[in-house]
């Protein structure tokens, strides 16, 4: 048996990891993008149909995460650190969930979307999402560190700014609604929207720990 093919039998194959993770991080791009069409859109049953778009997409991501914990299990050698490879999965997972999560409450709540704090949150969302899928595509070769770098302080940025978003969101929800219930139902979604991006800056964390690692 020559070298190569000694080798190939260790050789893990790990570019499902990069498939997967690539997968993952395209579906919530498209989250992000269908979540600006749900605050744009003014009809309940249009925006019903875009959030079942998202709900499908996560579903679709659920999976693909289990695919991942399943090849984990599966493969001796992995691209890097298989803890690494755990908390990408989880954190990539969270802002899918956390999409959704917000969509649906936009019509569980029946509050009208059309709000500035919502529609600028949105926006950094799907910018943040956009990010993190530019990031997950350059760690099959980390060739193009600049991408990557340029990606995290990025998405760094867009999770202050969500920050301020929401603070000056909150601030106008209490001096300007009246309805109490309104406030409650929209200062939860402001939150649960905010939360997105904080997830999008904790897989850029991840994401940073292993090109330091590895590239």
């Amino acid at each position: 048996m020559g070298l190569n093919s000694f080798l190939k039998i260790f050789m893990p194959k790990n570019r499902i990891f990069f498939e997967l993770f690539e997968q993952v991080a395209d579906n919530c791009a498209k989250m992000g993008t269908i979540m600006k069409d749900v605050v744009a859109e003014t009809d309940f049953d249009k925006r019903s149909a875009l959030i079942s778009q998202i709900e499908d997409l996560e579903h679709a991501n659920d999976e693909l995460t289990h695919s991942i914990f399943t090849e984990l299990g599966r493969n001796f050698i992995t691209p890097f650190d298989r803890e690494d490879i755990h908390y990408l999965a989880t954190s990539l997972d969270d802002i899918a969930d956390y999409i959704y999560a917000s969509a649906k409450k936009i019509n569980f709540y029946r509050v009208n979307p059309n709000d500035m704090g919502m529609q600028k949150m949105a926006e950094l969302i799907e910018q943040g999402a956009n990010q993190i899928r530019i990031a997950v595509r350059e760690l099959r070769d980390m060739k193009n560190m600049r991408n990557i770098t340029e990606a995290l302080v990025k998405i760094n940025s867009i999770e202050n700014q969500a920050d301020d978003v929401f603070d000056m969101s909150i601030e106008r929800l209490f001096a300007t609604e009246p309805d109490a219930k309104e406030v409650i139902k929209k200062r939860e979604i402001y939150q649960v929207m905010e939360i997105v991006t904080d997830k999008c800056e904790d897989a850029s964390n991840v994401i940073e720990s292993i090109i330091i690692k590895y590239a």
